[in-house]
């Protein structure tokens, strides 16, 4: 069972990284391959978010999540954007030392919700799946 659990975590992970990127590619047309992890990590995060808080009131969730992503960016690009080579959030309004802002943190909001019922779902697919016992 180990195995199947390692898995399913790298399958969630792949998932959150494509989308992740996806979603850049769709926003801005470029993307950066640190982007591909942070996506995993935040996608990863999001389902642990769902698994530990079910019952979490939905704007609640949905901010906790936008919290989450903005976290998650903030780490990521303190650690990989400090040329600002991948993004640069320096003249967005309400932004720390150009790396996250709050127009961003608002979008994060449904984008959050969105990642949680995707993680739902397959992880799901994970659940009922089990190998036959023999």
């Amino acid at each position: 069972m180990i195995i199947l659990k390692i898995w399913k975590n790298l399958f969630l992970f792949l998932l959150g990284g494509v989308g992740y990127v996806t979603i850049e590619l769709l926003w801005r047309g470029w993307s950066h391959i640190t982007m591909f992890f942070a996506g995993g990590t935040c996608f990863l995060l999001l389902g642990g978010l769902e698994n530990a808080k079910p019952r979490l009131p939905l704007p609640l969730r949905a901010l906790t999540g936008a919290g989450i992503i903005t976290m998650v960016e903030l780490l990521f690009g303190l650690l990989f954007n400090r040329g600002y080579n991948v993004w640069d959030y320096r003249s967005m309004p309400g932004n720390f030392h150009g790396q996250i802002c709050l127009p961003f943190f608002f979008i994060w909001i449904p984008i959050s919700l969105v990642g949680m019922l995707l993680y739902r779902m397959s992880d799901g697919l994970f659940t009922r799946w089990r190998p036959s016992q023999k």
